[in-house]
């Protein structure tokens, strides 16, 4: 299957297999307002420490997101995305050694942080809000995650509609994955991510659960569930108490061979996920 035969995500020279389970991402974000409160580590000094206790806790990966894209969210410029991040960025480059992705949109961004040691981009916009980011990330050879969204954050929840979420969302994420490799970005080096709850109702988030396996065929996922809204919306629950709903999102990831789960509770989903390992395994 295109970029999945040998199930290994290249981020510049860092390797990282998923053969046995999907590799666990650490999220981090230097922002004031990102929806998970302890997400949020805008001093660089604090960021470090988090960082490290992650990759204590066994994360594989971590993503730093200095611009929150929780719906609703209202867009900060290039400047102040850049202050926000690249310090947090530099110390954590300084002090921990895991494959780091950002998570922007911006392709000054994106290139400072690749200076900076970064080995991939998350972009919530597949590379269609900035026309450059696609010839950053082929002439960098670092890792890229494409992920679908309707419309921006602001904008993305006001009415969202679909005849066949998963299909249709498919074949968008397949689309940006061929733009991307036609402007130089080799596909083991691609993930796409269907944007759990960026555009989407509930119903359309749990098709997409329900079908990942199916949704881009050939292709290698990331999925980013943890601690969002549908979970709430099924149970009630809080972003604080919403981690035993990310689990089950994790089990979905597991099942279809998803290569990456991004994450706010490292070591409780890697535990979840080895124990899942082990059970299969065993079998």
């Amino acid at each position: 299957m295109t970029g999945t035969a040998n199930r290994t995500w290249l981020l510049g020279r860092r390797p990282l297999r998923y053969d046995r389970r999907p590799r666990v991402m650490g999220i981090l974000n230097p922002t004031p307002d990102s929806f998970h409160a302890a997400s949020r580590t805008p001093d660089p000094g604090l960021a470090a420490a988090r960082a490290e206790e992650m990759a204590a806790g066994g994360a594989e990966i971590l993503d730093l997101g200095a611009e929150s894209s929780r719906p609703g969210a209202e867009p900060v410029d290039t400047a102040e995305e850049q202050r926000r991040l690249l310090p947090v960025l530099a110390e954590i480059r300084r002090r921990c050694d895991l494959p780091l992705t950002v998570d922007t949109y911006r392709a000054d961004t994106a290139r400072r942080a690749l200076d900076l040691g970064c080995d991939g981009i998350n972009d919530i916009s597949a590379g269609t809000m900035d026309p450059d980011m696609l010839p950053v990330a082929a002439g960098s050879g670092c890792g890229l995650v494409l992920m679908h969204m309707l419309g921006t954050p602001r904008t993305m929840q006001d009415s969202p509609a679909y005849r066949d979420a998963p299909g249709e969302i498919g074949a968008y994420l397949e689309g940006r994955a061929l733009a991307a490799e036609e402007a130089g970005v080799a596909a083991e080096r691609i993930l796409v991510d269907p944007g759990i709850g960026f555009g989407k109702k509930l119903e359309h988030n749990m098709a997409l659960l329900a079908r990942l396996e199916g949704t881009a065929p050939g292709r290698a996922i990331l999925l980013g569930a943890s601690r969002k809204r549908f979970i709430g919306d099924l149970t009630g629950a809080e972003p604080a108490d919403r981690l035993p709903g990310s689990l089950a999102a994790a089990a979905a990831a597991f099942r279809a061979g998803c290569a990456v789960v991004r994450v706010h509770d490292v070591p409780e989903t890697i535990q979840f996920l080895e124990v899942l390992a082990a059970i299969r395994e065993a079998g």
